[in-house]
């Protein structure tokens, strides 16, 4: 890596990015599939309702904050591109985030170097951004508040907490680690909070005398959960979440709290995704589901995260990583941009696994293509070749 700086790395990567953004404009006019993800156009549809003064729920399938209408309104009047150029501009950050958060874990330098490039060369990654999805703002804001907790700047990273999980709504599950992780013993004493150094033997080496850390127990932390730095993160994120909700709320009533909030907790997709409902829920779509057979789907979810954040919340980077596997893996809908939720969290404790390249690693990036490639070819063959065709055979019926 010596020949090849970071300052180089992230232009490379950069230029890439504008190369693949360039490229997906030459595939949507010529292709059959196109390169744009189908969400980008519902993005840039609401975003010019509200330059226009309207409403973007006025766009159906658009269920997301207003702020992200918000933020690509410049596509009305700039470039239909300047999303994508967003979007990937966060993909680089959260790059950059990566490098500031292990460095101050004090990981050599080729470490971070390489858990920088698995972030920016990363073809689930880079792809997510070029293509017109959102997904790497909401990474870029949860490594942000990790840094804050790190340097112990709890209402910086309380404001982001609140605004991410109004942005996202999925983010709300780091909150009971970070309540453990605002230990009052450091943030009374001017301490930097636990996290865990790197050493040469993988070894974790923690950031305070033993003396505290033997002291640290999850439950004792449980116990005295109400203290000033916590408070104080729950009432300033609480405080910014309900203030962008009930802004919006005010200008857009409940149609956006049922598109942006509510819906979530009772969807169902019918077509492809990896989720392990899928096939169920294909099945009975025609057949309403009531509304407690949508919501106890929830139920494995809530208890695989509270088993994991008992288990793990002593180290917040692995406990947040795990629980964004475990909520992804649980999820009634999945799609490809949702492994980015987990992506941008897997170069903060590569460092500390004992996993090598060769071959364990390689069997588990082959693994994953090739399951990845064969749900997406039947995905393809059923919504592009079956659908397509039973619908033709539809038309041309009429027709006759």
């Amino acid at each position: 890596m010596n020949s090849l700086n970071i300052n180089s790395i992230f232009l490379i990567s950069a230029i890439f990015r504008v190369g693949l953004i360039l490229y997906g404009e030459w595939q949507d006019a010529h292709m059959e599939v196109r390169y744009t993800d189908v969400d980008y156009l519902v993005f840039s549809d609401a975003s010019s309702l509200m330059a226009s003064g309207h409403s973007p729920y006025k766009r159906t399938t658009y269920r997301y904050s207003p702020l992200l209408a918000f933020l690509l309104i410049p596509n009305s009047f700039l470039s239909a591109s300047w999303g994508k150029f967003l979007f990937s501009t966060s993909d680089l950050l959260v790059g950059l985030f990566i490098r500031i958060i292990l460095k101050q874990r004090k990981v050599p330098e080729d470490l971070c170097t390489y858990s920088v490039l698995l972030w920016l060369f990363n073809p689930f990654t880079f792809t997510i951004g070029t293509r017109g999805n959102c997904e790497p703002i909401v990474c870029a804001m949860i490594l942000w508040i990790v840094i804050c907790l790190m340097n112990g700047k709890v209402v910086q990273a309380a404001c982001w907490y609140g605004l991410v999980v109004h942005f996202r709504i999925y983010p709300i599950i780091y909150a009971l680690p970070i309540i453990f992780f605002l230990d009052p013993r450091f943030f009374q004493s001017g301490m930097k909070p636990l996290l865990c150094d790197w050493t040469s033997a993988h070894g974790k080496t923690p950031q305070i005398n033993s003396e505290v850390t033997d002291q640290c127990d999850i439950w004792l932390a449980f116990k005295s959960i109400f203290t000033r730095s916590r408070i104080l993160f729950g009432l300033v994120s609480g405080s910014v979440f309900l203030f962008c909700t009930g802004f919006f709320f005010y200008l857009y009533g409940w149609e956006f709290l049922h598109e942006a909030l509510l819906y979530h907790l009772t969807r169902t997709d019918p077509r492809h995704n990896f989720s392990i409902y899928f096939y169920h829920i294909y099945l009975n779509y025609e057949r309403e589901l009531s509304v407690l057979e949508k919501l106890i789907s929830f139920l494995p979810q809530f208890i695989v995260q509270l088993v994991l954040i008992f288990c793990f919340a002593k180290d917040l980077l692995f406990c947040f990583f795990v629980q964004t596997v475990a909520f992804v893996a649980f999820n009634k809908v999945i799609t490809a941009q949702y492994f980015v939720w987990f992506f941008c969290l897997l170069p903060l404790i590569l460092p500390w696994s004992n996993m090598k390249l060769k071959w364990q690693g390689l069997c588990c990036i082959l693994l994953w293509i090739g399951a990845q490639s064969h749900w997406l070819m039947w995905g393809y063959l059923l919504e592009f070749k079956v659908f397509r065709r039973h619908a033709g055979s539809k038309r041309a019926s009429k027709r006759d």
